[in-house]
Order: C-alpha cells, then structure tokens, then sequence
C-alpha cells in the first residue's frame, strides 16, 4: 500500500525513510489505522514509584489515574501559583498564553517550568520523573508543560486526537517514547469537561488527512482542525473500547500514553477546571525535522533536551 503525505518535500531524505507513522496525507489509507511499534511500557526493569499492578493498567488502558497524590498543602501552594499566573497583565496577548477564542481569558499558560520556580520544582520532582523513567524505559526531559485552565460557563472543549500525532508531524519527535502528566488543581466532575480518553487506543496510530499550514499552532491551540481523526476511526474504537472520564478531587494525577486519543467536553458549569501538564520525552528520542510540516513549532511549544528559555525569547 503507497502512502503519499502533504508534504514530503519537506523532510529530508534520512528521517523520510525512517517515518513509521505517516500521516497528515493527501489521501485516506485502506485501513482506518496501523499498529503501534514500539512498546507501551518499557521500564519495568527500572526502580521507582509505580507497582506491577499499575503498570499493567498503564500498558492496558493508556493511561493511569492516581488520586491524593498531593498533599493539601502542596495543591494549596500549586492554586495560589496559577492564579498569580492567570492574573499577570505581561502574561496577557504573549505567543505562550492562549486566551478562549471568543473571549480574552487565558485558556492555557506554556512553557511554564520556565515561568515559574514552584512549577519547575513540581516538573523535577522525583515522584513525576520517577514514573514517567518507569514508562518511557530512560532517562527524560520535559517536551512541554503547560498549565490548562477552562473556565465556568466559558470553557471550550478541545476534538479527540493523538498528542503524538502532533508532536510527531509539526515538531519531528520520532516514536513513541513519551508519557503525559496531568496534576488536576480543581475538582474535576462530569460537568466541568473532564478529560476524556478511548482506553487501549495508544495500542494504534490513527492517519490524519490535510496538509500541514505555516503556523498551525496558532489555530490549532484555540480550535483543533487538523491532526484529528476521522469519524469512522473513532466509531470504531470507541465502540470496541469506550469512554472513561478520571473524576475526582484535585491533588489527583493522570498519567496517559502520548498516543493516547483524549479530547474533552466544554465546561458546562460553574466551577473552573484546571491542570498542570508536563510531557516527558525520553532524551534519545529528542525532536528532529517534523514529520508532516515545513518547520517546527516554536520552542515554547516544543523544547529540546537542556533548554533554557525566558519569555524574553519569543518564538524563536
């Protein structure tokens, strides 16, 4: 079966053949999706926090919910950081900060381990990078953080897709060696759309359709178009795997496979939803030439192992 993508011209050669997961296309493949070929957990060798048990569920599901992992006093410390944050005026119309399309509050904060000390000391934290070694099979950098905050009344949903898509066809992360990790800061309940995920979808590679445009960032972070996949696709899965939706109390942790498909619901109540999210790659699967676009996002979105960034720094 040939597979013909949006842009292959602007790839080089070396990484072109090396592309195991083609997508962005111009035309729909015979099948819905391929398989996934690498290992979902590969650091059962490894030291740290997670038992057995737990790595089994993450090797099933996708994904891995861990509620009270922390402690009151540190949530409290993580909220008044955030709200600083949210309330900063030099914040406000910056490349990192995305405000609700319709609105002008801020929707989601980037590259946040580097806008904040607290927020760094939670990404470095032995008992997240512990985890994410277990998952991953070595050692790890941080690709993205981020601080995700969904207003009451206001908040806008976010379609179902692939994190990896993403990364893999605008930023050029090769395979498959990263792990999510979402700490809930609000309540999350049925009302407040919750993240929701199609368990065992990490075990397949979704083809998404549609070239790839300059700047795709800009749109997608406010309203994801492309990188989404088809309606038969998610039929599909969804209906041999379902839906799951973590709730509960903040101080939780989701953990969740980078090809994971999960997309959420817009915040139908009053109560604000927020979370802070850290991606770790593993350091030998740093980004390259993207996969599907004419060049990489910009390096708030997607860092490279020991980078230091300021705000300072733009869009470089």
């Amino acid at each position: 079966m040939s597979v013909q993508t949006a842009s292959p011209k602007t790839r080089n050669s070396a990484w072109t053949k090396q592309d195991h997961y083609p997508t962005r296309l111009r035309q729909p493949q015979d099948a819905l999706w391929q398989q996934r070929q690498e290992d979902v957990v590969k650091g059962r060798h490894l030291d740290g926090p997670l038992n057995g048990e737990q790595l089994d569920r993450f090797e099933r599901d996708g994904f891995l919910f861990e509620p009270n992992f922390l402690g009151q006093a540190e949530l409290d410390a993580l909220r008044a950081e955030l709200a600083a944050m949210l309330d900063r005026d030099d914040f406000r119309d910056r490349d990192f900060s995305i405000t609700e399309p319709q609105s002008h509050e801020i929707r989601s904060l980037f590259a946040v381990h580097h806008l904040s000390r607290r927020f760094a000391e939670l990404a470095e934290d032995e008992r997240m990078v512990g985890r994410a070694r277990q998952i991953v099979g070595g050692d790890v950098y941080v690709h993205q953080s981020r601080i995700n905050y969904k207003p009451g009344f206001h908040g806008k949903g976010f379609n179902w897709h692939s994190d990896f898509e993403t990364w893999h066809a605008e930023d050029g992360m090769p395979e498959m060696h990263a792990v999510s990790a979402s700490i809930v800061l609000t309540d999350n309940h049925h009302f407040n759309g919750p993240l929701m995920l199609i368990p065992g979808s990490h075990k397949v590679f979704v083809h998404c359709l549609g070239e790839t445009p300059d700047d795709n960032h800009k749109q997608s972070l406010k309203q994801q178009e492309l990188g989404v996949p088809s309606n038969d696709a998610l039929r599909e899965l969804i209906k041999a795997r379902g839906i799951d939706a973590p709730t509960g109390a903040a101080g939780g942790l989701l953990l969740f496979d980078c090809n994971t498909l999960h997309g959420s619901n817009a915040n139908m109540s009053p109560d604000p939803r927020s979370n802070a999210f850290f991606v770790y790659n593993r350091r030998d699967n740093a980004c390259v030439q993207p996969f599907g676009a004419r060049k990489q996002r910009p390096s708030f979105l997607a860092h490279q192992p020991d980078d230091v960034w300021t705000p300072q720094q733009g869009t470089h």
